[in-house]
């Protein structure tokens, strides 16, 4: 007589492996990359590499000193790596950089268990760690390295821009061709690795769209300028943050409403922060306070089951 040896879902064996996604957005991300050192030179490289080096690094002695199976392999240190070294400034030192890695790996992601257990984006609470710590550092942007005009500005992003007309700064924007942290100037190369991960279905554009477009419409309603608004969207690092770290599978939610409600969340947040705030830029703040969210966001917003009937309170 054979048994049936019932197991939990998915049955499906022709899942993706964490590898395969991590590969996946190391080659979306490689277009902002090469968009970092062709405006901001080699040092984009060495800062990269830093991060990558120092993530992977920390990851392996926290595995190995926690006693657990090490996870190098799956590539998710590398993407945390490359993902916090394009949110942060050309210009900052080596050792903050090191400092932001140990933050991401071992604070945010280790000791809460590892990959799909951290309840907030390494890379972005990596980031304001080091805002918060470092906040003349992290806000030493430089122009692109062939425009002379200036050395290095600190302000909100974008800093230095060549177009002296609202078409041709926003023209500037979408190319890159204006001053910010590494990975987040141009617009055109985030969207063209947020487009390539949605045609591979790692990610879905729910998030992405309604945290871009919530923003746009805030900004065209409150200043009256379709410029300004395209300004208020292609400026800072939010493609960055809404195709990259709006999308993570451990901090957002699972569900199609859920991934609407925290893009709009996201997007009215940074629209709050920009305006009304203290700080020039609003993606960071936005997705970590999300992040916190996302269980109620799952809970309210989880398909019910079809036929399923309330339990009757005792």
């Amino acid at each position: 007589m054979e048994k049936l040896i019932v197991s939990p879902s998915p049955h499906d064996e022709n899942y993706m492996k964490t590898s395969t996604i991590m590969l996946n957005v190391i080659i979306a991300l490689i277009p902002a990359l090469i968009a970092g050192c062709i405006y901001f030179g080699l040092r984009s490289l060495v800062l990269t590499g830093v991060c990558i080096g120092s993530c992977v690094l920390f990851e392996y002695i926290c595995r190995k000193m926690m006693k657990r199976e090490n996870t190098i392999a799956d590539l998710s240190a590398v993407v945390t790596g490359l993902i916090l070294a394009l949110n942060l400034p050309v210009t900052l030192p080596l050792w903050m950089a090191v400092i932001g890695s140990f933050v991401a790996i071992v604070i945010v992601k280790q000791l809460f268990g590892g990959i799909g257990q951290n309840f907030a984006n390494p890379a972005i609470t990596a980031r304001i760690v080091l805002m918060v710590s470092f906040p003349a550092a992290m806000t030493n942007w430089v122009a692109p390295y062939w425009y002379k005009a200036a050395d290095a500005v600190s302000c909100a992003t974008p800093l230095v821009l060549t177009g002296t007309t609202d078409e041709a700064r926003n023209i500037d924007l979408f190319l890159g061709n204006c001053g910010g942290c590494l990975g987040e100037t141009c617009a055109l190369a985030l969207l063209i690795g947020g487009l390539y991960l949605a045609a591979r279905k790692i990610i879905s554009l729910a998030a992405p769209v309604s945290f871009i477009g919530i923003l746009f419409l805030l900004s065209l309603f409150y200043y009256d300028s379709v410029d300004y608004a395209l300004y208020q969207i292609l400026a800072g690092g939010v493609f960055l943050g809404a195709f990259f770290m709006a999308t993570d599978y451990a901090t957002t939610p699972i569900t199609t409403k859920g991934k609407i409600v925290f893009g709009l969340g996201c997007g009215i947040i940074t629209f709050i922060i920009r305006q009304f705030g203290s700080y020039p830029e609003g993606v960071s703040y936005s997705i970590l306070l999300m992040n916190v969210l996302t269980p109620y966001i799952e809970q309210l917003t989880r398909t019910k089951v079809f036929g399923a009937k309330e339990a009757a309170e005792k």
